[in-house]
């Protein structure tokens, strides 16, 4: 039986039970009644059997995941993907308190690494599945003052948003091809320091600083606020790993799930949002 909605079962019940009582026949009231109650938690069963998987993933990752779980829900529809989107860096720090996570999605290598030394991955589940690149992005309104990395250095230059190093991949990315570019202690002053990666692209659309550093996918999120400068010339891929994690109660969906990121359909979703393959 398809029951459409909690309304729809309730008209449902209701036009039967009132039907017996203007009929005055307690027999049959009685046993329409027990088939509304037990239609109700037969419903409510079947909402309860579904598993919800919970996935933890990179801030950048926002956007394209959620068309990914819409995807994925079509293959698997008695399961539910739920999100926990941060800095990569804060997420290891929140499954390593115990909180209840299937599924890590991480935006570098140092972060998947530091869960795997505490124990926390299914190694055999660890997988790259998307690559990124870390660009220099103003608000769309700019006065042209930054043109390029070295224009970073002007005095006119007051404001960049720059992720934490300590824990927001791109941060680390940004610090690596600053001190790449011999900039990075020079522009030292003028770091705004976000919490994670859409931070810093709000920081940049709303004004509130000069320049910023995000992934090329962030910047296109926001094309009618910002504009990209340059793509930030580093000799680490940006890749993102991703990991079953090993106390998982949803062990098998899990896999399921990150085996599912590598698929025709999942592919072409990151594609269409500016990722690279792995």
């Amino acid at each position: 039986m398809n029951v459409s909605g909690t309304g729809t079962r309730y008209l449902f019940n209701v036009h039967f039970l009132q039907e017996a009582m203007k009929q005055n026949n307690i027999r049959r009231y009685r046993r329409v009644h027990a088939l509304a109650v037990g239609l109700v938690f037969s419903v409510a069963s079947l909402a309860a059997g579904a598993d919800t998987l919970t996935v933890s993933a990179a801030s950048s990752l926002t956007n394209v995941f959620k068309e990914v779980a819409a995807a994925y829900s079509k293959a698997h529809p008695d399961t539910h993907i739920q999100y926990n989107f941060a800095a990569s860096g804060a997420l290891v720090q929140q499954i390593r308190q115990g909180a209840p996570v299937d599924v890590f999605a991480s935006a570098d290598q140092k972060s998947m690494d530091d869960a795997a030394k505490g124990g926390l991955l299914d190694e055999a589940t660890r997988k790259n599945f998307v690559r990124n690149e870390v660009v220099l992005i103003v608000p769309a309104s700019s006065n042209g003052a930054v043109r390029d990395l070295q224009s970073l250095e002007a005095s006119a230059v007051k404001r960049i948003a720059v992720g934490n190093v300590a824990s927001v991949p791109v941060g680390r990315y940004t610090r690596e091809g600053l001190e790449k570019s011999g900039q990075w202690d020079k522009l030292a002053s003028k770091f705004i320091f976000a919490e994670n990666v859409r931070q810093v692209l709000d920081y940049v659309s709303r004004g509130e600083v000069q320049a910023g550093f995000v992934y090329a996918t962030d910047a296109a999120v926001r094309s009618d606020k910002v504009s990209v400068v340059q793509t930030l010339p580093i000799n680490t891929l940006v890749s993102y790993p991703v990991a079953v994690i090993k106390s998982s109660a949803h062990a098998a969906q899990a896999r399921s799930f990150v085996q599912f990121l590598d698929s025709a359909p999942a592919q072409a979703i990151f594609a269409n949002a500016g990722f690279k393959k792995p």
